[in-house]
């Protein structure tokens, strides 16, 4: 969520969309050379299930085992001008940070921080202070640093000799998919919007061609470039196939694609991540001057999420010579009827 989401100023009149990407971007490290090092116990990642920046961590956090390590907190789905809120923990407030609003660990790190509160974000738990909201870095570090509290058998989301293909794989998934669906939906013109989805259009066609005979986007195994990819596949026809008018085709028209974010969602620590309520109510009740009778759609059916999706035969190996996560850990799960059964 940029600066401008947080401020509920989400489309400038005439303007293209910009995402604001000032982030406090201290590292946790295993030496410890921004004064955060790697301590199990002592951090906690807040997120919302909403947020698709947000959920990589969480699927990141899932994946390589680090539950016992570094703990969850959870905002609800929709907040006001000011930050995320804890609504729905007993009495509003985190359990562990003891806070009802992300504002304060980040204010404690800055005072009046004049920026957006953003999730996801790692907060020290021992002062209640923001560590860092810089996303990207985050899952890497996670991937890199935090190797010593993986859990047996975690898979290598970020391997050394695929590391400039990753790179360059997220560079213009993030341009043109990730941020590009925002681009297109808070357009402030005409022009700018055309621009966006011509460009959004054409890397998922490139995407389509890219997977259309290799199952996983760099490699034969899941790597932090799937991750990122898949969030936003999540919310594609949930969201913004209609509310950000990313409407040439939906998710399900596009049968490489779908086939992909099925064959991921169905992989242990995807699909038991997302909560597709949490989704639709974030994007249709914040984004009130794309929806201003915020209203929440009762569609798309979400039963096609199950079916066979038939990529095994491409071959690939998901976790590699490693294994799939174990079952999600009592109350980190989505709630019943927020993801098909």
């Amino acid at each position: 969520m940029s600066t401008e989401e947080q401020q509920g100023t989400y489309v400038t009149p005439g303007a293209e969309y910009t995402r604001d990407q000032r982030y406090v971007s201290t590292r946790i490290t295993a030496d410890g050379r921004d004064g955060y090092p790697v301590e199990p116990g002592r951090y906690r990642l807040v997120a919302a299930r909403a947020c698709p920046w947000a959920n990589r961590l969480v699927i990141v956090r899932r994946l390589l085992g680090l539950e016992d390590a570094i703990s969850l907190g959870l905002c609800g789905p929709t907040h006001d001008e000011r930050s995320w809120t804890f609504d729905l923990d007993p009495g509003g407030r985190d359990p562990v940070l003891g806070i009802e609003r992300l504002r304060e660990a980040y204010d404690k790190r800055v005072p009046d921080y004049p920026l957006g509160v953003t999730v996801p974000a790692i907060v020290d738990e021992r002062d209640g202070a923001l560590v860092t909201n810089d996303f990207a870095q985050m899952s890497i570090d996670l991937e890199l640093e935090w190797t010593t509290y993986h859990r047996e058998g975690a898979p290598d989301l970020y391997p050394q000799h695929l590391r400039a293909e990753i790179d360059e794989v997220n560079a213009r998934v993030f341009t043109d998919v990730n941020n590009g669906v925002y681009r297109a939906g808070f357009a402030g013109s005409q022009e700018s919007y055309d621009a966006a989805y011509e460009r959004l259009f054409t890397a998922l066609d490139w995407l389509t061609e890219r997977l259309t005979d290799r199952r996983y986007l760099v490699g034969d195994t899941i790597t932090e470039a799937d991750v990122r990819l898949f969030t936003t596949l999540a919310r594609f026809d949930a969201v913004y196939h209609g509310h950000f008018k990313c409407n040439r085709s939906k998710l399900t028209e596009m049968p490489v694609l779908w086939a992909y974010a099925r064959d991921l969602f169905q992989t242990p620590g995807f699909g038991d991540t997302v909560d597709f309520v949490q989704i639709k109510q974030h994007y249709y009740i914040v984004h009130a001057d794309l929806n201003p009778t915020r209203i929440v759609p009762a569609g798309p059916d979400l039963s096609g999420w199950l079916t066979p999706h038939g990529r095994e035969a491409l071959g690939g190996r998901p976790f590699g010579d490693g294994t799939p996560p174990g079952p999600v850990r009592d109350g980190e799960r989505v709630p019943a009827g927020h993801t098909p059964a």
